[in-house]
């Protein structure tokens, strides 16, 4: 008998490092498949991939043993029905952590959020900004680096959610109006720098607040399986817009697209920071409702909590009521313009502007239909943002993409 072996089949003898070898290129699919949850069997990895059940197996194996998921030994077949038991994927429970920080008008917050999106510790910050961001930016890094020291996980990098457009490759906060910061502070680099400073691994990244907040609404929350998603929110102070485009974030030819607080609702309104009059982002944020109502602001807690707590425990009151309705018209007239534009298949909204939305759903939504193009037979549905902390856990999907991209690479960096 010849010692030569005879041509080989395909299927035959094909080892399991053959398999990991052909799957390689699809780690960071499989992960990222796991991580927004439509992966959460074996079967439906094999699937979603295109790839061998082999295949899926070794390169889910891979992933476990890179401590991001956990592959169930038992395998079960699916709630009620007879198909073939497949192995259930989870995240990894004591897996890495991307640190996120988020700097606003009334104070900062830092967190440590898993994969799938999920918050494992946050400490929040001072109630009062400094001026100067590299001050500000150390103090929300220090309190993130008291988290991974305190829970002992691996960071594989740091994001960070401000309320500005962040102008791109530099990285810049042009328009940092309400935290009192010098334009064009570069931010991304300041808090690079921090990061370092702190001895945290891994790349350090920045964005808008709301840019983010879109992604993970549209990863994990409201936004899942939207292919044109529009998110409108306002938080602390301003109004603030972003657009998911077929899957991706949209951010323009330089990362300042979608700046919807520079809408003109109200011609005759108050005087915006930008120089002109009656913008969304002096019409329809926290401030605007309090003015509106003929409330003085109070300095103990945030606006935005003063602006939801008067709709929650006041709406009874005639003033507040109609105060509420102004805000919504003002708020309704810029989304249809937005429609018009950019004819979103859904629309979600965060800060004050989910809490209008619960208050009057039906008037908000009539002014849209009203005044979009397409009237009420095209109306689209709009709901509310469902994460908490989503700028947050936006920060961490920044940190998180380059492993998703590539988990051998991005980890062996880390």
């Amino acid at each position: 008998m010849s010692g030569k072996a005879g041509p080989r089949r395909p299927g035959d003898g094909t080892t399991s490092k053959t398999r990991l070898d052909r799957g390689r290129g699809a780690l960071g699919p499989a992960l990222e498949l796991v991580h927004t949850g439509r992966a959460p069997t074996r079967a439906v990895l094999t699937a979603e991939l295109g790839v061998t059940r082999a295949t899926a197996g070794a390169v889910a194996a891979e992933l476990e043993a890179l401590g991001l998921i956990h592959v169930d030994a038992r395998p079960t077949a699916p709630g009620g029905s007879q198909g073939r038991p497949s192995h259930r994927l989870e995240l990894a429970e004591n897996g890495p952590v991307a640190l996120a920080a988020q700097v606003h008008a009334d104070g900062f917050r830092a967190a440590l959020v898993a994969l799938g999106g999920r918050i494992v510790a946050t400490a929040p910050g001072c109630e009062a900004v400094d001026a100067d961001p590299a001050k500000v930016l150390g103090s929300v890094v220090e309190a993130g680096a008291e988290l991974l020291r305190a829970t002992g996980r691996r960071c594989v990098g740091a994001g960070l959610a401000v309320p500005s457009a962040v102008a791109e490759p530099e990285g810049l906060a042009l328009n940092p109006l309400h935290l009192d910061w010098p334009p064009g502070s570069p931010v991304r680099e300041i808090f690079a720098e921090q990061v370092r400073a702190a001895g945290i691994t891994g790349p350090a990244f920045a964005a808008n607040d709301v840019n983010l907040a879109a992604l993970a609404e549209h990863r994990h929350g409201a936004g899942r399986g939207s292919r044109d998603l529009l998110c409108v929110a306002t938080g602390h102070r301003g109004v603030g817009g972003a657009l998911v485009l077929d899957g991706r974030l949209h951010t323009g030819s330089s990362g300042l697209a979608l700046e919807v607080g520079h809408l003109t609702v109200n011609p005759e309104g108050r005087p915006c920071h930008c120089g002109s009059r009656g913008c969304l982002d002096v019409e329809a944020d926290p401030l605007a409702l309090l003015t509106t109502a003929g409330r003085a602001p109070g300095p103990v807690v945030s606006l935005l909590q003063q602006a939801n707590d008067l709709i929650r425990y006041e709406y009874a009151d005639p003033g507040v009521r109609a105060a509420v309705g102004t805000l919504v018209d003002r708020l309704g007239l810029g989304l249809a313009g937005l429609v018009n534009i950019l004819n979103p298949d859904r629309i979600i909204l965060g800060g004050l502007h989910r809490t209008l939305l619960d208050a009057d759903p039906e008037r908000l939504r009539a002014v849209v239909a009203d005044r979009s193009l397409w009237g009420r037979s095209g109306v689209v549905p709009i709901v509310p943002c469902t994460l908490d902390f989503n700028s947050l856990v936006g920060a961490a999907e920044l940190a998180w993409q380059p492993v998703l991209d590539d988990p051998l690479s991005a980890l062996s960096a880390a």
